[in-house]
């Protein structure tokens, strides 16, 4: 019997987080009981890290789902605090990381925790992830280069989209094959225990994004591998936690995206990106600035102004929890 725990740290979104909880409960064939539920042999566990929000939440897993373990943060842990905050509690073989604005097609733990099993060296495997409408989500990637660390979600890519070299890196070919990657992104990893125990946990450095790319990459460093796999299936609806404050999401984004570089390729290459980064912000902040001045949507642009500033003004650097939204 193998024993699975999941770790989910929701902000703000109840709503969603309640049928994930629902389609997570749904993987088993039994009514749950205080510790978790039985699916076929196997024995699942759910552990629920709400990071102070305000919408109601922990209310509603309480009344709902009585059945989870939940733990209410006074404070915004982020979701690299958020989930080793749970770690001590987890005591399964398998761990899963996942997302609170994901639902779980049916038999996509099962399949999941099969191909572990199945693969020895094979320490974490990834779903294939579709959008709400069934569109499919990039979710596996090449370890980045630093070409690709100046194209990907920037100015440039803006201007050159779907180019031949950001499909090779986002592996975006034979979709419906099993395959061994680089890394996956995080919306829902399973991972074998014993990684975590060899390599530790995630780096709260990464307040949130590239946690999952340097926790990869240090279980690659390792001799662990990552499988995607395509027969299980997640709906992710992308984005409704960190949408909720979006200049804060891009500083978020990009000032992890510059401690990867520093810690894993030298602070040399992590200076030179975060230039890089800074200097298409001045020329977006420029760009609209123009608009405003000419007089085109002036709101929207006024809003964007401040926002580029604002980002400028982090100079890519961390900054502390996100504790409210926009216009709060």
């Amino acid at each position: 019997m193998a024993e699975i725990d999941i770790i989910i740290v929701s902000w703000n979104v109840r709503d969603l987080l309640d049928r994930c909880l629902r389609s997570i409960l749904a993987q088993g064939g039994s009514d749950p009981d205080g510790d978790g539920f039985a699916m076929g042999a196997d024995r699942v566990r759910v552990h629920v890290i709400d990071n102070a929000s305000s919408d109601g939440t922990v209310e509603m897993v309480r009344s709902f789902h009585p059945w989870v373990h939940l733990l209410a943060s006074a404070e915004n842990l982020g979701f690299t605090g958020g989930n080793n905050r749970a770690l001590p509690q987890a005591r399964g073989d398998y761990l899963l990381l996942l997302n609170p604005d994901t639902e779980m097609a049916p038999g996509a733990l099962a399949a999941m925790q099969q191909a572990l099993a199945a693969s020895p060296r094979v320490g974490i495997v990834g779903p294939r992830l579709t959008y709400g409408d069934g569109s499919p989500q990039s979710s596996r990637r090449r370890f980045p280069t630093f070409p690709m660390a100046l194209f990907e979600s920037t100015l440039v890519e803006q201007w050159f989209p779907h180019n031949r070299w950001a499909r090779l890196y986002r592996m975006e070919d034979t979709p419906e094959i099993a395959q061994r990657v680089d890394w996956l992104t995080g919306a829902c990893l399973l991972t074998r225990r014993a990684i975590w125990d060899q390599i530790g946990p995630l780096d709260e450095r990464f307040f949130m994004y590239s946690e999952e790319l340097d926790w990869c990459r240090r279980a690659a460093d390792a001799g662990w591998q990552c499988l995607y796999l395509p027969q299980a299936h997640v709906i992710h609806h992308e984005g409704q936690s960190s949408g909720q404050i979006v200049a804060q999401r891009h500083h978020l984004f990009n000032a992890s995206k510059v401690l990867y570089w520093c810690k894993h390729h030298g602070r040399v290459k992590g200076e030179l990106l975060r230039a890089f980064l800074l200097a298409t912000f001045a020329i977006q902040l420029a760009v609209e600035s123009s608009k405003w001045v000419l007089g085109h949507k002036r709101a929207l642009r006024r809003d964007r102004i401040v926002a580029y500033r604002w980002l400028l003004g982090t100079g890519l650097r961390p900054s502390p929890a996100p504790k409210r939204r926009p216009n709060d």
